[in-house]
């Protein structure tokens, strides 16, 4: 494999490779919560973890870790397993952090030996407000310095049920004044009165994340260990919690942090997702609205196409946006080359071919896929009245008009050349049949002369008679909003598309009737379809998939330059998209965050603003004073340029002042920790 064609995750393990890591010691793993379905963006992780299984053959570990009884249902493992094969991989072995419950306790009670662990039976929000903010060190607790058998004996009796949740939890003994907040003692254990989906109620305490994850890559042996980046920040904790146990004989797993798939259009928090559930504003998590590998299947995404997109993403150090037009793009390029051609009219009039004999029925041969010369064909019934869409016909038409219209010429797919008559119409002026004549010479394929001749339009139709009537569900963006979640003032639910489902009632060739959940078609001139699982032998539901052509962009945004796309495909979205808009793009959520989520939002920040000018920074010290979470990332941006070297002028000192005198009191701590 060459540099240039090694995303950064593959040049690190080169580099561990050259410098004497055995071949053999290379092990991966995807380790999903079973608190919900997968989405696009575990797609991406799925891809990257287990296609480093095959470009190294070495194995891949489907682990989960299922640490928090009361968001983990056995339902969620099912649906992870199922799409993980569906994308095509097989794992080594099928592991579970409750596997590893007893040895996590065990090194649990050693680190409280070694006075690196004490029991806090203080609360939550006590806790938390000792542990200070990012710019002021943290208080002990008082617990901290408590003898180690007081710890040993609460420990175990937290183990064996003698204490309610809430009452007692365990911490490492770290740093509280460590710059980085997830090293100030950070939680190891809490009680949790549920059952567990595996271990039903074998335990009462459950180890926190930052505890079980480090140390089961440590029990399996994983090599390297990829996380997204908001765990960027726990990478200490994750190497301080295994410099407790590592022994010198066997591999210390390696965290590495690679950017999360965002996609336009769509939220990507499975917390956020459930609420689209659980609201009803979707059917479930397999809607397919969703952004769900469930929902996607569902709509009639293939295997290939998401495997396809997660390529053409890439694997990146910095968070962006991927345009969902890509996502479409991929299934477009994979549907048109697999999808059978068959036809179906969605909006039908009647169209009438008065010098077609009456009662006469033929069979016509129609191409199953142009694109693959050994799809064979299918037949396709004919008759003297069929049904044609109704935006087919115009009864005055300009010459730009290439359908039907009175006095001009059409072929009818792999069939006839007709040609526009009359028309008839209701009271109210709407044409209820259109009435035509043929060129019963034309029938395409029938070698005559006649057959070879060319018209403008071609239009497709079934026959009336032979017509299985079906049910279409068209979907469109569930949000209106590229980025619903990325406003101060409004919710993501803000911004649903009313519109994002339109059922239709559908005529199709009869083909169809025999169609499968697995089959994929291209409804001639409409876009493509896949069987729903709501089906029934008198009722066939079809999904659209997607349409021939992007209609959105046209539609909703103007056009974007996209530059160095590949001959024949699109640029890759997310390219060209400059740091500071990035930074705009993190801060509008800023206020909104607490926690570890604020802790990484701000190391984003940060990471952007190392390349960001003064220049594109300083039009934004304008920013209204209601819009903290702007102003706040302006802050950080602006204290990492101050931190290089930038000399402060006037309007920065302004910009300062302003945010001093602000309410909020994170924008005025912040302000106060810039340099002078």
């Amino acid at each position: 494999m060459s540099d240039e064609s090694q995303n950064f995750i593959e040049q690190i393990i080169e580099e561990d490779l050259a410098a004497g890591m055995p071949h053999k010691n290379l092990r991966f793993r995807f380790p999903p919560e079973p608190n919900g379905y997968l989405h696009i963006g575990h797609a991406a992780s799925i891809c990257l973890n287990f296609g480093l299984g095959e470009i190294y053959k070495a194995p891949v570990n489907l682990r989960f870790d299922d640490t928090n009884p009361t968001k983990e249902e056995q339902e969620y493992v099912d649906a992870i397993k199922y799409d993980v094969e569906w994308l095509g991989f097989k794992w080594e072995q099928e592991c579970y952090s409750s596997d590893y419950f007893q040895q996590l306790y065990d090194w649990a009670k050693e680190l409280i030996k070694m006075d690196k662990a004490y029991v806090d039976g203080q609360s939550t929000d006590k806790i938390a407000e000792q542990k200070g903010t990012p710019t002021s060190p943290g208080t002990n607790s008082p617990h901290r310095d408590q003898g180690v058998d007081f710890n040993l004996d609460i420990f175990e009796r937290m183990r064996a049920g003698e204490f309610a949740p809430g009452t007692w939890v365990l911490r490492a003994k770290i740093d509280m004044a460590s710059p980085n907040m997830l090293m100030r003692d950070p939680l190891m254990y809490r009680i949790v009165d549920k059952a567990h989906h595996r271990t039903g109620t074998d335990w009462c305490i459950y180890p926190m994340y930052d505890w079980a994850h480090g140390q089961s890559d440590y029990v399996e042996q994983v090599s390297h260990s990829l996380c997204t980046l908001e765990f960027k920040p726990h990478r200490e904790l994750y190497d301080w919690f295994l410099d407790q146990i590592v022994e010198a004989d066997k591999i210390r797993p390696k965290q590495r942090e690679f950017a999360r798939r965002n996609l336009s259009y769509t939220v990507m928090s499975k917390r956020k997702l459930l609420e689209l559930v659980k609201s009803g504003t979707v059917a479930g998590w397999d809607d397919p609205r969703m952004p769900t590998i469930s929902g996607l299947r569902r709509r009639g995404y293939t295997p290939e196409s998401i495997r396809k997109f997660s390529e053409l993403s890439g694997i990146s150090k910095r968070d962006s946006v991927t345009e969902v037009s890509l996502l479409e793009y991929c299934i477009r390029e994979d549907l048109n080359k697999s999808a059978t051609r068959v036809m179906g009219v969605i909006d039908p009039v009647k169209l009438v071919i008065t010098n077609y004999p009456e009662g006469k029925e033929e069979m016509l041969s129609m191409e199953n896929n142009p694109e693959d010369p050994d799809s064979g064909e299918h037949e396709v019934p004919f008759s003297r009245e069929l049904y044609i869409e109704r935006e087919d016909f115009q009864e005055d038409a300009n010459s730009k008009f290439f359908r039907l219209t009175i006095g001009k010429e059409v072929r009818l797919k792999s069939a006839y050349i007709i040609k526009g008559e009359s028309v008839v119409k209701d009271a109210n002026g709407k044409i209820t049949e259109i009435h035509c004549t043929c060129d019963l010479d034309s029938r395409s394929g029938s070698g005559t002369e006649a057959s070879q001749r060319r018209v403008k339009g071609t239009l497709h139709w079934v026959s009336i008679k032979h017509a299985i009537k079906a049910e279409v569900r068209e979907y469109d963006r569930l949000f209106l909003e590229e980025d619903p979640e990325g406003h101060e003032d409004k919710t993501f639910m803000d911004f649903i598309n009313p519109d994002s489902l339109k059922i239709r009632e559908a005529f199709l060739e009869p083909f169809l009737k025999d169609a499968g959940m697995e089959d994929k078609f291209q409804f001639q001139r409409l876009g493509y379809f896949t069987l729903d699982k709501d089906s029934a032998p008198d009722k066939l539901v079809f999904n659209k998939t997607v349409g021939l052509r992007d209609t959105w962009a046209k539609q909703n945004a103007p056009a974007k330059k996209q530059e160095n796309a590949p001959k024949g495909q699109p640029a890759k979205p997310g390219q060209g998209r400059k740091p500071i808009d990035e930074i705009k793009k993190i801060s509008k959520k800023f206020a909104n965050l607490s926690g570890e989520k604020r802790e990484a939002a701000k190391a984003s920040i940060m990471n952007l603003a190392e390349s960001v000018s003064y220049d594109e920074l300083e039009p934004l010290f304008n920013t209204s004073v209601k819009k903290t979470g702007t102003r706040m990332g302006v802050m950080i941006a602006l204290g990492v340029m101050l931190n290089k070297g930038l000399v402060r002028n006037s309007e920065i000192d302004a910009f300062i002042e302003s945010c001093l005198e602000d309410k909020n009191d994170l924008l005025v701590e912040e302000a106060s920790s810039l340099p002078t």
